[in-house]
C-alpha cells in the first residue's frame, strides 16, 4: 500500500461518525502514526500490544491452524477496534453512543 493510499484510508476512518482517533503501532508497540495525544498514544500502544499478543497466542493454542485477524472491545464510553497484521497493528477508538 502506498503512502497516499494509507493517508486516504486514515482520512476515511477519521471521517466516520464517532471516531475519536486512530493509532498505528509497530511490532514493538511503538506508535508510528496517531491522531491521539502522546501520553494516550503510548498508553494504548503498550496495553493493546500486550492484549493483542495474548489474544493471538490464545487463538493459536485453541487451533494452531487459525490466526487472529481482528478483535474489538466495547466499554461504556468507547469501542476499541484492533486489526493486528504482520508488521503493524491498527487501533481505532470510537464512541459507543453512535453505534
Amino acid at each position: 500500500m502506498t503512502q497516499a493510499e494509507v493517508d486516504d484510508t486514515l482520512k476515511r476512518i477519521q471521517e466516520h461518525k464517532g471516531v475519536h482517533g486512530f493509532l498505528i503501532i509497530n511490532n514493538d508497540g511503538i506508535p508510528i502514526r496517531t491522531s491521539l495525544d502522546t501520553a494516550l498514544s503510548q498508553q494504548y500502544a503498550a496495553l493493546i500490544k500486550s492484549l493483542s499478543d495474548k489474544a493471538r497466542s490464545t487463538i493459536r493454542d485453541i487451533d494452531p491452524t487459525n490466526e487472529l485477524v481482528f478483535f474489538r472491545m466495547r466499554t461504556k464510553k468507547h469501542e476499541v477496534l484492533v486489526a493486528p497484521e504482520k508488521e503493524y497493528t491498527m487501533i481505532v477508538l470510537q464512541a459507543t453512543d453512535v453505534l
